[in-house]
């Protein structure tokens, strides 16, 4: 992320020593809050989707994801509303301490909370009731909208010069990540619970980590390719940093699924593997930063 000082909302200059503490906090807090919420959208995401099928069964199988997606989704909002100097960087482009009215984004996070909340209302035994599937319908759509717009909104504010058409402003890279984050988190709380006949265990939905896993691993390379010709010293720099991310990022969740698929006991790989993906992130975003600058994090 650019430091807080490029913001128009950034602290005051004679504030010398806050303003060099909030940029501190910004610059390690805001990759970190985005990767969680990308994540918690993409649990829903998944969620709901499997709601419209009339999946997982029972309500502790539905509250459960519901729950960590809101932890995952809201950590960056409960962060910018804490007092002090933590609440210096922005959600979504609102600062809760200093904006009366959320950003067109914010909201859109927010709207997304609505259709969570009526399916934490509805869960219920087969979860096979219409307005159960509506309501999952919802959550899947608004989340992928959240995951789309909150992308464009943050490359219009801040990126310099102006962003590309609106046609390849699709955020294909992201909204690749929360699947596959979102889907590793999903795994992890299943196993936890012991839900044997949910759609998150089993051969198919570990194929399906595992090629999210490899697709957007390539899309990344490309990436960070496409940087590397622009700024071939910075990205040589930060070569050795950036293995270490994509081991974290693909190449653990990717040993942990394969060998769940072996195992009768894949607790310990899906309690691996979410949280290597979630910190390789984060350390990948923060070396995106190193090398663009006073270019955005996607």
């Amino acid at each position: 992320m650019p430091p807080i000082s490029s913001s128009p909302d950034a602290a005051p200059a004679n504030d010398a020593n806050g303003s060099q503490a909030a940029r501190a906090v910004t610059h390690v807090a805001a990759p970190f809050w985005r990767v969680l919420a990308t994540s918690g959208y993409g649990l829903w995401a998944w969620l709901g989707m499997a709601l419209v099928l009339g999946r997982p069964d029972g309500r502790s199988g539905t509250l459960v994801p519901l729950a960590a997606g809101l932890v995952l989704a809201g950590f960056g909002l409960v962060l910018a509303c804490l007092p002090g100097r933590g609440a210096a960087h922005d959600w979504y482009g609102w600062q809760p301490y200093r904006d009366s009215r959320p950003t067109r984004a914010a909201l859109l996070a927010f709207v997304t909370y609505l259709p969570m909340l009526a399916v934490a209302g509805l869960a219920r035994g087969d979860n096979d009731f219409w307005a159960t599937r509506l309501a999952g319908a919802a959550l899947a759509l608004c989340s992928l909208a959240s995951l789309a717009y909150n992308h464009y909104d943050h490359r219009r504010r801040w990126l310099r010069p102006a962003p590309p058409p609106s046609s390849q402003q699709f955020p294909l890279r992201r909204v690749l990540f929360a699947g596959y984050a979102g889907g590793l988190c999903l795994w992890a709380i299943t196993v936890a619970q012991g839900q044997q006949g949910s759609p998150f265990l089993g051969m198919p939905w570990l194929a399906v980590l595992l090629g999210l896993a490899v697709v957007t691993w390539v899309t990344e390379a490309g990436a960070w390719r496409s940087l590397g010709r622009r700024r071939p010293a910075r990205t040589a720099a930060l070569r050795s940093a950036r293995w270490v991310s994509t081991l974290l990022v693909y190449a653990v969740p990717a040993l942990a699924i394969m060998l769940a698929m072996w195992i009768h006991t894949p607790l310990l790989a899906a309690a691996v593997a979410a949280p290597s993906c979630l910190l390789g992130r984060w350390l990948e975003q923060r070396q995106f930063a190193a090398v663009r600058r006073n270019d955005i994090i996607r």
